[in-house]
């Protein structure tokens, strides 16, 4: 399957409201291109070695957005679609120029031209992520996980996930049952199989998802642990888990706040990501209406995971 990208110039104040827009009212894969991100990196970390010196003479006021598609969906409805929207934010933020740039990406370069920007990536104390084709000197603490993502969601580089597996190393004890609702590319219950784990559920409704995940369990020699179904949500999981991860979108788990208690125990944590700062709100009112009380929420710019348990 190939891919379009649009790509929509604009500026740092609307980047938000057009990568909300994009994700959860477009249903489009969303890459942010901010050269300021070449100042503020971290240099100790691996991933600087990446960054292209010539980055610092860009315009540093001018963040790109850009959407990737299918090319089987009407891509004039999308534009017109974006074009409304950025009118629309345009009312209340500076959009910039809101220049849009439309790009043929075949199959091949998609699945495979990314691979050479992922490397391997720390988080939280002990975790490294690594590609299963990088080579990478591990320490006597790092926990390593192998990872090929395939197309499905979850290199462990973006903030959702990065928070999520911190979290689950943070409050998961040995021999407990985890459930990963969405597990995209299954990196969030292999982390969690690899700390000690009894058991790992991950669901995804993606069937690409589910290949990629099942493949990255063997990988990683956790399959004794970790199981992968196909499903919508909760719908094929049987047992109840300690801690249920979601790591989705917010509309998504302002939904599942109405069942989620049903896959777990009554001590249990839900760890919910892939929450936009705009829909904090929305999301905890959500979460405290269905007798959840909020244990912790963490914050990597823009994006949120909150951590919850049942209310007594």
């Amino acid at each position: 399957m190939d891919y379009i990208q649009i790509a929509i110039e604009t500026t740092r104040e609307a980047v938000e409201a057009i990568s909300y827009f994009l994700v959860e009212e477009m249903s489009g894969g969303v890459e942010i291109c901010d050269p300021q991100d070449v100042l503020t990196q971290d240099r100790s970390q691996v991933l600087f070695d990446l960054i292209d010196d010539s980055l610092i003479s860009e315009d540093m006021d001018t963040v790109v957005v850009k959407a990737y598609f299918s090319t089987e969906i009407n891509i004039e409805e999308k534009v017109e679609a974006i074009k409304g929207h950025l009118k629309h934010i345009s009312e209340f933020l500076n959009v910039g120029t809101g220049k849009m740039t439309l790009l043929d990406i075949p199959e091949e370069k998609w699945a495979n031209e990314w691979k050479k920007y992922y490397k391997p990536v720390k988080l939280g104390d002990h975790i490294v992520i690594k590609p299963k084709w990088e080579a990478y000197d591990a320490q006597a603490q790092d926990l390593v996980i192998e990872m090929d993502p395939g197309m499905a969601f979850g290199t462990g580089t973006h903030e959702t996930t990065a928070m999520c597996a911190e979290l689950v190393e943070k409050y998961m004890q040995p021999n407990q049952t985890i459930v990963d609702i969405g597990t995209g590319s299954g990196i969030l219950g292999i982390i969690a199989a690899k700390m000690g784990a009894e058991r790992v559920i991950g669901v995804d409704i993606d069937p690409v998802a589910v290949k990629v995940a099942k493949e990255n369990v063997e990988y990683n020699h956790v399959e004794d642990k970790m199981e992968v179904h196909a499903g919508n949500l909760i719908d094929v999981v049987k047992q109840k888990g300690n801690i249920v991860v979601s790591n989705i979108i917010a509309d998504v788990i302002i939904m599942l706040a109405e069942e989620v208690n049903e896959v777990m125990e009554d001590d249990g944590l839900w760890i919910a990501s892939g929450i936009i700062e705009m829909r904090k709100e929305d999301v905890i009112a959500a979460i405290e209406k269905n007798h959840f009380e909020i244990v912790e929420i963490k914050q990597q710019r823009e994006w949120l995971a909150i951590v919850s348990k049942r209310s007594k």
